[in-house]
């Protein structure tokens, strides 16, 4: 039992957490930086923000497949060798691609890496195959469902606002705060219109409520390690005191159907897992939906005020009735309080 438990934490949690990092280097920075200087372009030459934004994104799948097997321990030749891999598997598959084919060539790869005298031939020849297989007659299939699944949430969405939105934002909220990757699952889910906003509130709500509600436990340097940092940082605090979870949860499941029900708002796959964390959400939002004045309010509303004002509210009526207490949300680094 310990073996399976040990190896769901390294593929399934390690592994896309990995995935995430490996996005963020390549897809999410990519666009981020074509998007500022397509945003610029009127002001001065911005032609080289555009070049290298564009690269960045053509390098998602060797950056995905080097982020996982690096974060899976694999030995240097396959690291290395997973950069073709991922880069096929996501040609083959997308994201789930590149993450499948490394994570079955770091798994297998402890069978045989290191364990000839050829092994500088032997690992990176055995890993092309293996990879290369998998990223051919599996991946596929599975991206395939994965893009299925996020199609139907967002039918669904779109025909129900009121249940999928707080069902999309409760999911993907909670998931941001937990150890597996919220950014990860959207990107596979290829989660878009309706749907990946109501996400994005999802992650907001979290991050912004943390940071808000966690304020006086953590001073204005937690603000911003929640805020546009990620709230995967509370994770020790609340799976000792669960109750600080509450008013980040409510915030996202009365915020996002207000958004999808009255003031409906849209974002992309990169931008539906991320909340505001290094305000990618915010960006993505932007990218997808314009730049105007109304999305601006939109992103000031939905994003940052109606998730800190919520969450605030139900923190306070908590800490009246003492379910929560002070000092509960306080950030451990190493070990000295923040």
């Amino acid at each position: 039992m310990e073996r399976v438990k040990s190896f769901f934490n390294r593929t399934i949690i390690d592994g896309l957490s990995y995935m995430a990092l490996g996005l963020f280097s390549t897809l999410i920075v990519g666009l981020i930086i074509e998007t500022l200087g397509q945003s610029l372009n009127t002001y001065f030459d911005t032609s080289i923000m555009i070049e290298i934004g564009k690269l960045a994104q053509t390098l998602t799948g060797a950056g995905v497949g080097v982020a996982v097997s690096y974060g899976l321990g694999a030995s240097p030749l396959i690291i290395f060798t997973t950069a073709v891999t991922g880069m096929y598997g996501y040609e083959q598959g997308g994201a789930v691609g590149s993450y499948l084919s490394s994570v079955f060539a770091s798994e297998l790869g402890r069978l045989y890496s290191g364990k000839t005298k050829i092994d500088i031939i032997l690992s990176p020849i055995l890993t092309l195959f293996i990879s290369a297989a998998i990223a051919k007659f599996i991946a596929p299939f599975i991206d395939a469902f994965m893009k299925a699944l996020g199609n139907w949430i967002q039918l669904s969405t779109d025909q129900q606002p009121l249940l999928m939105g707080i069902f999309v934002s409760l999911i993907v909220g909670l998931t941001l705060s937990s150890p597996i990757s919220s950014a990860a699952l959207a990107l596979m889910l290829g989660l878009s219109g309706t749907a990946a906003a109501a996400a994005t509130i999802g992650g907001c709500c979290h991050m912004i409520g943390f940071a808000v509600t966690s304020y006086k436990d953590n001073g204005i340097s937690g603000v911003i390690a929640h805020g546009i940092g990620t709230s995967k940082l509370q994770i020790p605090n609340y799976l000792k005191q669960p109750f600080i979870l509450i008013p980040p949860v409510v915030a996202s499941i009365v915020v996002a159907p207000i958004m999808t029900v009255f003031w409906p708002m849209e974002n992309n796959a990169a931008g539906a897992g991320m909340g505001s964390s290094g305000l990618v959400g915010q960006i993505m939002t932007i990218k997808t939906m314009g730049s105007t004045t109304e999305v601006y309010l939109q992103i000031v509303f939905f994003h940052f005020l109606l998730p800190a004002v919520i969450s605030l509210f139900v923190y306070h009526l908590l800490k009246k009735y003492h379910i929560i207490k002070d000092g509960q949300q306080t950030l451990m680094i190493g070990s000295a309080k923040k």
